[in-house]
């Protein structure tokens, strides 16, 4: 073991000597969390459905079209992609604008299927959210 120690030692001595550069290797642990930061949003969805979930089963609180938790799924995928798109630029860019205004969009829908809300009286939010897209697009492009 300690003549392999002796020839990495020789072998580092020998490229430093030469120009080359020492190169650190990638470290497991930040591999690890670049991955683990891309699922939040499923495991906080994932974990809130498990919870009604059980809350149903304990109580007597149901929800009748429990389906319409899923669409929360790709909905807190588009807040996480313009969450990382604002720490990578310090700014919202066009593609997280356009993640975000999708994010609100799939929550509106997931809301009124879950509480049975009246489409009659919750479509003009769609309006307003498409507004709002458009009013911070002009306004910081």
């Amino acid at each position: 073991m300690n003549d392999d120690i002796n020839e990495l030692k020789e072998a580092e001595k020998k490229a430093s000597e030469h120009g080359a550069e020492w190169e650190e290797p990638v470290s497991s642990t930040t591999a690890t969390s670049r991955h683990r930061s891309k699922n939040w949003g499923a495991g906080l969805v994932l974990i809130a459905i498990g919870t009604i979930f059980l809350i149903s089963n304990t109580t007597d609180f149901h929800l009748d079209n429990w389906w319409a938790l899923f669409i929360l799924i790709p909905a807190f995928s588009n807040f996480g992609s313009a969450l990382n798109n604002y720490r990578n630029n310090g700014r919202l860019t066009r593609s997280g604008r356009g993640s975000v205004t999708g994010g609100l969009i799939l929550s509106l829908i997931a809301s009124v299927f879950l509480f049975d809300l009246d489409w009659g009286y919750v479509w003009p939010l769609f309006l307003i959210i498409g507004g709002l897209s458009a009013l911070l697009g002009g306004w910081f492009d």
